[in-house]
């Protein structure tokens, strides 16, 4: 394997270490925590042996940091379908949560997923499945 020939400004590892602070998504800091061992001197096979990374997927992470700044570390947008449920929907959806269902025209006192879709897409018209509506729920807690 040949060493890397990447040599980093005196900022790049104040610069990792804020952006590990502030990072939320588990992916976005693993790399980073990643990239922050080269920086301070680790070889990329070490880094990658203990973080449990492939070598050519810490090398490229190691890369677009060293051209982007933080901003390579973090996912591109993926092809395919938009998600359905946008941010807004997601708002709607949790002060709808915490309303009570029956005053909603609901059967039960606890909310399902199926009576939430249906309620959200009266309110909204927008149409969601009670599985977009769980996942939804999910990531909330």
């Amino acid at each position: 394997m040949r060493t890397l020939k990447l040599h980093f400004p005196d900022e790049a590892l104040p610069t990792v270490d804020s952006f590990l602070k502030q990072s939320k998504e588990a992916r976005v800091f693993r790399r980073a925590q990643a990239v922050r061992e080269v920086v301070k001197g680790q070889r990329l096979q070490t880094v990658s042996d203990t973080l449990h990374f492939t070598y050519s997927a810490l090398r490229t992470w190691v890369h677009r940091f060293a051209a982007q700044g933080v901003k390579g570390l973090m996912d591109r947008p993926r092809p395919g379908r938009p998600p359905t449920v946008t941010g807004a929907l997601a708002h709607h959806l949790d002060r709808l949560v915490d309303q009570d269902p029956l005053q909603h025209g609901a059967l039960h006192s606890q909310w399902s997923c199926q009576e939430l879709a249906t309620v959200l897409a009266h309110q909204t018209g927008v149409q969601v499945s009670r599985e977009s509506v769980r996942e939804v729920l999910k990531k909330r807690t």
